[in-house]
């Protein structure tokens, strides 16, 4: 790929993680954030596996598509979080459960392209062709897909009784002094 033509698909990317962000987020005001995660993962996965598929198809056009969509979700998983702290464990520490979560994105961010980087190299030294050398890979996150829509599926949320009160709540009403 020409120097340009990579450049041009970084930021296409880009735009599309950025767009992602206020489209998906957007969305799961109205779907509910549980439905939009859900559509991450279904969607995430049909895409993903479909990546090999377009490189045996040689279809650029479709390759770029499906990593324009994946990036957009990407983007809109990072936006959407928050809000489905908040509808899971209530007001209170969500910049605390938000900051761990970070934090475990941050590893992931690390450990993740570093496995893919072995996986890769361990697909080139068994002989796979170089344009096939991430296939694997694809299929693998496409399990880890259809783990996180599990998971996604099992997540309730916490209790409001276990929601701790604010002193402005109205169940503490009247009870300050002045």
């Amino acid at each position: 790929m020409a120097p340009a033509a990579a450049a041009g698909f970084v930021g296409l990317l880009s735009l599309f993680n950025m767009g992602g962000r206020f489209f998906w987020s957007s969305a799961s005001d109205k779907l509910g954030r549980k439905t939009t995660y859900a559509i991450y993962f279904i969607l995430g996965g049909v895409l993903y596996a479909l990546i090999p598929t377009t490189a045996k198809m040689h279809s650029v056009p479709l390759f770029v598509i499906a990593m324009c969509v994946i990036i957009s979700m990407y983007g809109g998983g990072f936006s959407t979080v928050p809000a489905y702290l908040k509808d899971l464990f209530g007001t209170m520490q969500v910049g605390a459960i938000h900051g761990r979560l970070l934090t475990a994105w941050s590893a992931a961010g690390i450990v993740g392209p570093a496995l893919m980087n072995l996986m890769r190299d361990y697909q080139l030294s068994h002989g796979v062709p170089l344009a096939q050398s991430y296939n694997i890979t694809m299929y693998i996150l496409v399990g880890f897909l259809v783990l996180g829509l599990v998971c996604n599926s099992l997540v309730t949320p916490v209790s409001e009784r276990y929601h701790a009160q604010s002193a402005r709540s109205p169940q503490f009403a009247g009870t300050q002094t002045a």
